[in-house]
C-alpha cells in the first residue's frame, strides 16, 4: 500500500476531496494554507493512500507529535478518514499501522485519538488495533453562554 506523506501544496490539494468530505467547515480558499500553516508551526503531517487510479485520495491521516506533561512525548491523530468508496480496503487500519511504526521509530510510548459516540465501525478498527478507551473528551467553547446563544 502506497502511503504518501503530502510535503507540497499540491500533494495537500491532492487530498482535497477527502479532507472536505471528512471536515465540511474547511474554506476551498484557505485550506492550503491553514494546512501549511499548521505543518510549519504546530509539527502537523498529513500521509494519504492515492485511490486505485491515482486522481485523488482514498484515505488520509493527520497527525502531530506533542509533548505534554501527562503523557510525555506522543501522537494525537487529529484525523483519519476514507473515501466511502474505499472502505474495506484496510486503508484505514494501513494509515493507523503508518503512524504506530512512526511512534515505534522514535520511542514514543503512546498513540491518541478523539472519534465521535456513534462511530461504531471507526470503534470497531480502533479497538482492534489494540486502542483502549482511555478517557472522556470534554470541549467547550467560551464564546457561548449556557443556554448556546452567543
Amino acid at each position: 500500500m502506497n502511503i504518501i506523506i503530502a510535503e507540497t501544496r499540491e500533494q495537500i490539494a491532492f487530498c482535497k476531496e477527502a479532507l472536505f468530505a471528512f471536515r465540511t467547515n474547511l474554506d476551498s480558499a484557505t485550506y492550503i494554507d491553514l494546512i501549511v500553516d499548521m505543518m510549519a508551526k504546530e509539527a502537523f503531517k498529513l500521509a494519504y493512500i492515492p485511490n486505485e487510479d491515482n486522481t485523488k485520495a482514498a484515505a488520509f491521516v493527520g497527525y502531530r507529535v506533542m509533548h505534554t506533561l501527562r503523557t510525555s512525548w506522543s501522537i494525537y491523530i487529529d484525523d483519519l478518514y476514507t473515501d466511502p468508496a474505499s472502505r474495506g480496503k484496510g486503508y484505514a487500519g494501513a494509515l493507523l499501522d503508518f503512524v504506530d511504526g512512526i511512534a515505534l521509530a522514535a520511542d514514543i510510548k503512546f498513540v491518541h485519538l478523539d472519534s465521535g459516540y456513534m462511530l461504531h465501525d471507526a470503534h470497531r478498527l480502533y479497538l482492534n488495533k489494540g486502542y483502549v478507551l482511555a478517557c472522556n473528551h470534554f470541549a467547550k467553547s467560551p464564546f457561548l453562554s449556557a443556554t448556546g446563544s452567543r
